[in-house]
């Protein structure tokens, strides 16, 4: 490990954070409410005083734990001058394991900055389906599926599968499901794209080498209470027999829901419940994400229309590779970042790829 090196990386990364954070500004910020919390006449509000109390609350966590790191930067730097001048194994090895510990805890401070967005914090719903190209498409699509699965187990979170259309041939035509969990949607939101597969294909007798596509979308779930006026006049509702995951009892009923959003054209189902009202039910939460989301594009496409962005979306405009053959390597096409362990990253091993596209946005 360059020692050097890494400390000097802490510290860009922490420069670059206080001015991201106005860590300044939050410590003016303090003094102007402890002011408050002083008054003599502060708590005839109740409400508001609490209201107060949590933000000074919050703003101290950021500001102490910047602070902290900043300290004890500043230590190991010291050291490493007493290392320059008189080696010391002990105080190297301190510093082996010290140094790590900076960087993750460094990496959690930055992650309360990189998901501040409006819906960062809200579940996920994330919709795979296949590209042209039939069962080879369909196959990565369920490997997709399956990654994701993965890296959902790796954080802690929990999933429902909404809709999970299967082929008799193999893989899968689409799947839906959410992902409930504290910041699902801020982590995920940067899969939303084309994923591309290069692989000698398992399905030819030839063993040629084969390029398929895969599709996911992830919107934000939305939370009770927010307001997504849909009327049931706008809402053509048809009902079907459920087929897939779900096992016997689920395809005896047409407990299945499809729901057609008339105004917009959009059509959401659920099958994976046992009864028609809970495949309902979860329809309707999937159509108002999408509406939401729908509303969120609209404004900010009337954004970059006064910016002057333009910005492709097309089928062929993969946001990420995955090459196994003639080499192994998954490259983000978005941030340059390369992981030749492909199976690793399938086994959900997405977080660098993640982590990375949120700073560079938040760069940006």
């Amino acid at each position: 490990m360059d020692l050097k090196a890494s400390v000097s990386n802490i510290e860009n990364r922490l420069y670059e954070l206080g001015e991201l954070l106005d860590v300044a500004g939050k410590k003016e910020r303090i003094v102007q409410l402890e002011e408050k919390m002083s008054a003599p006449k502060f708590w005839d509000d109740n409400e508001s005083a609490q209201n107060v109390i949590n933000e000074t609350k919050v703003l101290k966590e950021i500001v102490d734990g910047f602070e902290e790191i900043k300290e004890e930067t500043v230590e190991v730097n010291e050291i490493l001058e007493l290392l320059d001048m008189e080696e010391d194994q002990q105080l190297q090895k301190e510093l082996e394991k010290t140094i790590p510990q900076l960087e993750k805890r460094l990496e959690k401070l930055e992650m309360a900055q990189l998901l501040s967005g409006e819906y960062d914090a809200n579940s996920a719903i994330i919709s795979l389906h296949p590209g042209a190209g039939g069962l080879e498409s369909q196959d990565w699509a369920e490997m997709l599926y399956r990654m994701y699965q993965r890296w959902i187990e790796k954080q802690g979170f929990k999933t429902q599968v909404w809709d999970y259309l299967s082929d008799d041939e193999g893989g899968i035509k689409s799947v839906t499901l959410s992902v409930q969990g504290n910041n699902a949607y801020g982590l995920l939101k940067g899969e939303k794209g084309v994923h591309r597969l290069v692989r000698l294909s398992p399905f030819d007798s030839s063993g040629r080498r084969h390029t398929s596509f895969a599709s996911v979308d992830v919107i934000p779930e939305m939370k009770e209470g927010v307001d997504i006026d849909i009327s049931n006049d706008e809402i053509k509702v048809d009902t079907y027999r459920a087929s897939g995951a779900g096992g016997q009892h689920i395809n005896k009923t047409d407990s299945a829901v499809r729901l057609t959003h008339i105004p917009t054209g959009i059509v959401v189902q659920c099958q994976n419940e046992r009864s028609q009202h809970t495949n309902k039910a979860a329809a309707m939460r999937i159509l108002a994400a999408k509406l939401a989301e729908k509303k969120r594009l609209q404004r900010q496409e009337k954004l970059d229309e006064l910016r002057g962005d333009q910005q492709e979306i097309a089928w062929g405009s993969q946001i990420r590779s995955y090459v196994f053959h003639p080499y192994s390597l998954v490259k983000d096409h978005r941030t340059s970042v390369e992981v030749g362990n492909v199976q690793g990253v399938l086994d959900g091993d997405l977080d660098k790829f993640i982590y990375e596209y949120l700073r560079q946005r938040l760069n940006a």
